[in-house]
C-alpha cells in the first residue's frame, strides 16, 4: 500500500512515504506488549499530565497541524483549525476525566463486599479513516491512553503527513514511543498484527466495507472490537419550522468537509405542506457554497480528498438519475482545478433506485417528502444504516416523540448531528455498527471489567 501526499487542490504529489517491513511491525508490537507490562500496575492518574500537555501541545501547534489537513485531503483551513481544537478538547476532557470514569464501582450485593475495576486489557489497534485525520486517531489514543492500553494505528494511505504528525505531538509531551504507534502498513500486516495474542482490542472507523473485513480479522482471533461505519442519515424537516432558517441550517449540515461526513444529513425529509417552499429556500442556500483553495477564508466548498472520490460520487449520481432520480440542483464535475463535485440535490429517488440505500459520500443530498410524522419516522427507518440524524421543528416535545421512534445511535432535535463535545457518546446500529466512542463510555470499550469480592465468613 502507497503512502502518499496528494494535494486535492492541485492534485500535486507532495510527499511519499516509506511502507513499513514486517521486521519493523514485529518490533513495534514488542515495544508496546513491553509497555503494556510495565503499565497494568501504574495509577492512572500517573498519566494525566502527559495527556493535559498533548492537548496543550495541539492549540500551540493548531496552524501547522491545520495546514497539515489541508494538504493531506483537502479540508478548509478553517474548518482544519476546528478539528485540531476539538482534538485538543479530547485529550484535556480524558485528563480530566479519565481517573473518575475509572474509578472501581461498589455493587449492591448480598454475596458480600463487592466492586468492579476497570483494568488495562492490552495493545489496541486502530483502522482509522481520513476524513478527520486527527480526531478520528484522538478518539482511539486518549482514552486508551489513561486506560493504559498502548495503542498502534494504521491511518489513511493519503493521510501520512497527519499521522506522523501525531504521532510527534504525542512524543514530545513526553509520552512513552510505545505509547502511540503509527504504522505504515498493508492490508495482510493489519490481520498479523490483529491476531498477535498481545492485541487485544481493535478499533475502526471507515467504510461498511473496510469494517466488514476488519471485523471478521477480529472475530475469528475473538478480540474485541469497536466498528465506527458509515452512515446515511436523514435530517427531518416538520412542517412548524422557521424554513429559511432550517434550510441554512440544512445545506451546512450536508456541505461541510464537502459532504464528506458519516453524520452528514444525507437524506432530507420533509412534511409535504412546506416541502415545495423548503426545496426553493435549499437551492438558494445550496448556490451560496462556492468552490476554492482551501486555504482562503472566502472558500466554502472544499475539493473532495481524492480524484478517485470525485469520479465514484460522479458516477453515483448518474446512476441514481439513471434510474429514475430528478436533478433538482447541481449535479456533475466543475470546471476547476481540483477534485471538486458540484452541490447536488437529488429528488424522486424510489426504493428500487439502488440510491435510495447508498451512502454519497459528498456534497450529494437526496430529498423525500413525507405525508406527515408517522410517514416520515418509515422513510427514516428505512434504511441499511443507523449512525446520525436530526429533527427540525418548532415543537420540541412533537421532536423528541418522534426521535424515540426513529432507529438510530444519535439523534439530535434543532441542529445537525454534533461531533464537537467531547462528552458525547459517538456510534450507531444496524450497518452502521457497534460500539461506543467519545464520552464516559468511550473509556470502556476496551477495559477489563473484572469483578473483585470478598466472600461473608
Amino acid at each position: 500500500m502507497a503512502y502518499v501526499t496528494t494535494y486535492p487542490y492541485t492534485n500535486e504529489v507532495l510527499r511519499k512515504y516509506d511502507p513499513m517491513s514486517d521486521e519493523d511491525v514485529d518490533k513495534a508490537i514488542d515495544k508496546a506488549g513491553q509497555l503494556y507490562q510495565s503499565w497494568k500496575n501504574n495509577a492512572v492518574a500517573s498519566r494525566k499530565p502527559i495527556l493535559e500537555r498533548v492537548s496543550q501541545l495541539m492549540l500551540k501547534n493548531q496552524d501547522k497541524l491545520a495546514t497539515t489537513i489541508v494538504h493531506d485531503m483537502g479540508k478548509l483551513y478553517p474548518e482544519a483549525i476546528a478539528e485540531v481544537q476539538l482534538s485538543a478538547a479530547i485529550a484535556k476532557y480524558y485528563a480530566d476525566n479519565g481517573e473518575r470514569f475509572l474509578a472501581p464501582t461498589p455493587l449492591l450485593t448480598s454475596a458480600g463486599n463487592s466492586w468492579v475495576e476497570n483494568d488495562p486489557v492490552g495493545i489496541v489497534m486502530g483502522v482509522e479513516p481520513w476524513n478527520f485525520p486527527y480526531y478520528q486517531l484522538m478518539r482511539v489514543f486518549a482514552p486508551n491512553f489513561m486506560v493504559g492500553n498502548p495503542v498502534m494505528i494504521k491511518h489513511a494511505s493519503n493521510c501520512p503527513g497527519c499521522a506522523l504528525a501525531f504521532q510527534s505531538i504525542i512524543r514530545e509531551a513526553g509520552a512513552p514511543e510505545a505509547a502511540y504507534q503509527n504504522l505504515f502498513v498493508s492490508h495482510d500486516q493489519i490481520a498479523k498484527i490483529i491476531a498477535d495474542k498481545r492485541v487485544q482490542g481493535v478499533a475502526l472507523t471507515g467504510s461498511e466495507k473496510a469494517g466488514t473485513h476488519i471485523a471478521a480479522e477480529a472475530g475469528q482471533n475473538l478480540k474485541k472490537s469497536t466498528m465506527e461505519l458509515g452512515g446515511n442519515d436523514v435530517m427531518v424537516v416538520l412542517d412548524d419550522v422557521d424554513i429559511k432558517k432550517a434550510a441554512k441550517l440544512a445545506a451546512y449540515a450536508r456541505l461541510w468537509n464537502a459532504g464528506q461526513v458519516c453524520v452528514s444529513a444525507k437524506r432530507y425529509i420533509v412534511e409535504q405542506s412546506i416541502a415545495p417552499a423548503f426545496m426553493k429556500a435549499l437551492k438558494a442556500e445550496f448556490a451560496k457554497y462556492k468552490p476554492g483553495d482551501p486555504m482562503d477564508k472566502n472558500t466554502t466548498l472544499a475539493p473532495l480528498s481524492s480524484k478517485g472520490a470525485q469520479e465514484k460520487l460522479d458516477q453515483q449520481v448518474k446512476d441514481a438519475v439513471k434510474n429514475g432520480a430528478k436533478l433538482e440542483y447541481g449535479g456533475g464535475i466543475p470546471d476547476l482545478k481540483g477534485d471538486f463535485y458540484n452541490p447536488t440535490i437529488l429528488s424522486n429517488i424510489s426504493q428500487k433506485n439502488p440510491a435510495y440505500y447508498q451512502e454519497f459520500f459528498g456534497p450529494v443530498a437526496q430529498f423525500y417528502v413525507a405525508k406527515n410524522d408517522d410517514d416520515a419516522i418509515r422513510i427514516a427507518n428505512d434504511s441499511n444504516y443507523g449512525l446520525g440524524g436530526s429533527i427540525l421543528t418548532g415543537d420540541h416535545k412533537r421532536g423528541a416523540k418522534m426521535a424515540s421512534k426513529i432507529d438510530t445511535g444519535m439523534i439530535f432535535i434543532n441542529g445537525m448531528t454534533q461531533v464537537a463535545y467531547p462528552e458525547l457518546p459517538f456510534g450507531g446500529i444496524k450497518r452502521s455498527g457497534y460500539g461506543r466512542e467519545l464520552g464516559p463510555n468511550g473509556i470502556k470499550s476496551f477495559v477489563n471489567q473484572k469483578l473483585v469480592s470478598i466472600t461473608k465468613e
